[in-house]
């Protein structure tokens, strides 16, 4: 079926006369009429949907699209301004507020053809690991709805993993892309630092650490949508096999038995394809960043506020309660997260010899979507973000990231991730092209509407 291709399959269907853009936006349209309501995935859709898949039709039937991915439905997520939608971050007052033009990210894709399905949902602001907020409520895993997809990206990737898109742009503060990837059975990339470039947007809470990329079902449509994101054409660029740390757990962090095993499997698969993987320990101390995380989410919050008084006025009572401790932290203070940010950065900064890194996108399977994150992993309890520990430090670092799905064919999916150093992202997605796993279908996505 045409509707279970990838984008870059989809493409080709167009170019062939297979297909046509506005088939396949009706097409769309019906799997978020059939699935949405058990996910809510998408907090708004298109109302110009059809009439841009009509233009591009045109096109195609002239031989003449207009990028490379004319035609090819894309969602994006809640925090992303895209025009003639709100960029609604979870708030009620965002809700309200209709955008008149696109952020940059959201305008490379448009000018090369993709058509914007609707927006993901997200938790409110984009600082939790679920996605859920008091605007549009609870999104569910199309593997199993009675679990979250993981957040903050979480309605961008339930929409790809059941059909209700074919990719999506989202954002990655500490692990938003990569989490939400790995438990959807997606790929997921998270660029470095200014690799894609952003202007036009909502406001940053995350001092720098945020980055927007793509999520998608195949890692050759992670290699398209790279290129399009950053104008620059995907050509291979790593020709011998890779030095990689492999790195299993984070100190006395606990992690999931089933999720150590596809680790293990992970590293053979990657020593198989002619890699050299080293198991040890990861060379950081990440004491200090896991001791500043909240306070930065916290003044972000209320730098936000104190611009915008009436995204307060709509906030729930916990961000609000977040927003006042971060107003009350003093200079000196904050001024330590950032020289322990800086200190993270020089540390990490040639991956202490090696191409990349190694390590799961998360220490827990997804949880039941309506609580916040899991209390217990493998036995032991745990806080908020337990399950999230080996994604924060990448952000903190700046450094790209791909997340892919462990190779199994039962079970919850369970996402790995590769990261390098600065600049890396296409020599990420060589390393990873001998062995890409291929998408594994919920099966609520294959029953008839």
């Amino acid at each position: 079926m045409i509707a279970q291709d990838d984008a870059c399959e989809l493409v080709a269907a167009f170019a062939s006369g297979q297909t046509t853009p506005l088939a396949l936006a009706e097409a769309t349209l019906a799997q978020i009429a059939a699935l949405d309501p058990v996910l809510n995935a998408v907090s708004a859709l298109s109302d110009t949907l059809l009439a841009e898949a009509q233009a591009a039709t045109r096109r195609w039937q002239a031989g003449a699209p207009c990028g490379p991915l004319d035609g090819v439905p894309l969602i994006v997520k809640d925090n992303l301004v895209s025009a003639g939608l709100p960029a609604a971050w979870g708030n009620a007052a965002l809700a309200r507020r209709m955008a008149a033009q696109d952020e940059r990210p959201v305008a490379m894709l448009r000018a090369a053809g993709a058509l914007v399905v609707g927006k993901g949902n997200t938790p409110e602001f984009a600082v939790e690991g679920f996605t859920a907020n008091l605007t549009f409520g609870t999104t569910r895993n199309p593997f199993d709805p009675r679990l979250t997809p993981g957040g903050s990206s979480g309605g961008v990737v339930a929409a790809v993993a059941s059909g209700m898109a074919f990719a999506g742009l989202a954002t990655d503060g500490g692990g938003s892309i990569r989490r939400p990837a790995g438990y959807c059975g997606l790929y997921g990339l998270k660029p470095g630092i200014g690799t894609v470039a952003r202007g036009g947007g909502l406001p940053q809470v995350l001092l720098d650490f945020e980055v927007a990329g793509p999520v998608a079902r195949s890692l050759r449509d992670i290699r398209l949508l790279h290129s399009v994101l950053t104008g620059q054409p995907d050509r291979p660029v790593m020709a011998r096999p890779a030095r990689i740390l492999a790195v299993a757990a984070l100190a006395d962090a606990p992690c999931d038995p089933d999720i150590r095993t596809a680790f293990a499997e992970t590293v053979e698969a990657l020593r198989r394809a002619g890699h050299d993987v080293t198991v040890g320990p990861l060379p950081l101390e990440m004491a200090p960043l896991n001791a500043g995380w909240r306070t930065i989410a916290e003044v972000g919050l209320a730098a936000c506020f104190a611009a915008d008084p009436e995204l307060a006025e709509a906030a729930a009572p916990k961000y609000r309660d977040m927003a006042a401790r971060g107003a009350a932290v003093a200079a000196p203070a904050f001024h330590a997260v950032l020289d322990a940010v800086f200190r993270l950065r020089e540390e990490a900064r040639g991956l202490w010899g090696h191409d990349a890194v190694l390590m799961p996108c998360s220490a827990a399977h997804p949880w039941p979507a309506d609580e916040s994150h899991p209390a217990v992993i493998d036995g032991q309890p745990v806080g908020p973000r337990g399950h999230a520990v080996y994604t924060g430090w990448v952000n903190a670092a700046g450094l790209p990231a791909l997340a892919f799905p462990a190779q199994r064919s039962a079970g919850l999916p369970v996402g790995m991730q590769i990261v390098g150093p600065m600049g890396s992202e296409t020599a990420l997605m060589d390393m990873l092209a001998p062995l890409a796993p291929r998408f594994r279908w919920p099966d609520l996505a294959l029953r008839p509407a």
